[in-house]
């Protein structure tokens, strides 16, 4: 195995588990107080696909359908998802997002935004933003690709 390479993804889930774990515990943020942060992932991937179905929501959250079941039921009584026809399944139901849902998603972005934004600020130049972005641009396509070929 590449030893770079593994560092590399070792980092990474370093970075994905403690600045998750760190952004959540530090907020004291009327939405945390609302909505579970497995509920505002959901709102997020929603949001990011448009419209998706309950599987692969399910798969990006790494958990049964039952939870997405739930955590749905949760945010529809809220106002925040809804459901909608699939276009190439005529059985095939969606979730997308309300205008509140989209709103909230907005709020979230903001408030997530603000919190990274001093942290990183203080600790990285101008060039390694750069070189950041330009990774995982890179990673992010290569993932969506992938995850297209399956």
């Amino acid at each position: 195995m590449n030893k770079k390479l593994s560092e590399a993804v070792a980092l990474f889930e370093e970075v994905i588990m403690y600045g998750t774990e760190r952004i959540i515990r530090s907020f004291e943020h009327q939405i945390f107080e609302e909505y579970s942060s497995e509920q505002l992932q959901m709102l997020q991937i929603i949001s990011k696909s448009e419209h998706i179905s309950p599987g692969k929501l399910a798969s990006l959250q790494g958990v049964h359908k039952s939870a997405i079941s739930n955590r749905y039921k949760k945010l529809e009584t809220k106002g925040l998802v809804t459901t909608v026809d699939s276009d190439e399944d005529l059985r095939g139901k969606l979730i997308a997002l309300t205008d509140k849902g989209h709103d909230v998603v907005s709020m979230f972005n903001e408030v997530i935004y603000e919190h990274v934004e001093k942290i990183v600020l203080d600790d990285f130049q101008e060039t390694e933003i750069d070189e950041f972005l330009r990774i995982f641009r890179k990673l992010s396509t290569i993932l969506k690709t992938e995850g297209d070929r399956k």
